[in-house]
């Protein structure tokens, strides 16, 4: 069985539909634009970009698993980039949901024509992609679904809440938006992207940080067709995008800095003018590092997020 026929019936067996993800092949050379619409905070302004977008987030501080009342998936595991760790689809609370504890070892990426790492549930040989291996794998990832389940919830006496904001900044003469944790503030003082330091459940013996966390965005926009409209995630650990319910980024596991990229005018179901969701959630579960680097052409605005809990509220 070749390289993409094994990408797909584990895609498939994990639950994961490619046919969902069927896309269309691009029909317009045009350079992206920057359209006539802005947004920032929920504010349209007419004929201009804001220099930045305020992103509101939810991020929940766990503890290692092997301290009173750790979490099994943190500090536990260290896999290296998986693939197919979710479902693609969200539940119906907009969660990712478990798929397999243990998914499959991405041993060489899928890339697009221009080289850049996607998903394989995108890849499109009329694009020019570039088939990657996927390698099985048993070493668990991920211990079960109800240890997952509590990734993206409040759950008293496992984890505490509290809201984030992220702020991407436009690239000058530009349409494309960059948060950085290695460039931004405090973050970049900080040695990574740190949200939890000195709060929470407290540092990790003596790292001088706390890493074990996950981080939750939800965001909207206003889809554009044919105006090569991008979004790349590059961090650690796990991360996975949708854009209106189904996955798009799939970071799995326990690894080092690895990025994805998905064009939007591959997404066949999206509708020219329509609002659709997109939405990121990203684990902090292992020492030593801690990346998160989002660029996007979309014009993103916040959606209402949940209430964050404190045990010490």
């Amino acid at each position: 069985m070749n390289d993409l026929k094994k990408a797909m019936a584990f895609i498939t067996t994990a639950g994961l539909t490619i046919s969902a993800l069927a896309l269309a092949a691009a029909t317009s050379s045009e350079a992206p634009t920057v359209g006539d619409v802005a947004i920032e905070q929920g504010q349209v302004e007419a004929g201009k970009l804001p220099g930045k977008m305020r992103i509101a987030a939810v991020t929940r501080d766990f503890q290692a698993y092997h301290l009173a009342n750790g979490h099994p998936d943190f500090e536990q595991y260290n896999t290296g980039a998986r693939l197919g760790l979710v479902n693609a689809l969200l539940d119906q609370d907009g969660k990712p949901t478990l798929a397999s504890s243990s998914g499959m070892k991405v041993s060489t990426p899928y890339r697009d024509a221009d080289g850049r790492p996607i998903y394989p549930g995108v890849y499109d040989t009329a694009r020019g992609d570039v088939l990657g291996v996927l390698s099985p794998v048993t070493d668990q990832a991920v211990t079960n679904e109800d240890s997952f389940r509590q990734w993206y919830r409040d759950v008293p006496g496992i984890n505490t809440s509290k809201a984030l904001e992220i702020t991407l900044e436009r690239v000058p003469g530009t349409n494309r938006y960059v948060f950085d944790s290695d460039v931004a503030e405090p973050w970049a003082s900080r040695g990574g992207f740190f949200p939890w330091d000195k709060d929470g459940f407290g540092d990790y013996g003596s790292t001088g940080h706390n890493f074990h966390f996950t981080t939750e965005l939800d965001t909207e926009f206003v889809f554009e067709r044919d105006k090569g409209h991008v979004f790349t995630f590059t961090g650690d650990d796990d991360v996975w995008v949708f854009i209106d319910g189904q996955l798009v980024i799939d970071l799995s596991g326990v690894h080092g800095e690895v990025e994805q990229t998905v064009a939007l005018d591959r997404l066949a179901w999206l509708e020219d003018g329509h609002v659709y969701t997109l939405k990121v959630f990203h684990a902090e579960r292992h020492t030593t590092k801690s990346n998160f680097r989002i660029e996007t052409t979309l014009r993103l605005r916040s959606v209402k997020l949940p209430n964050t809990y404190k045990p010490y509220d």
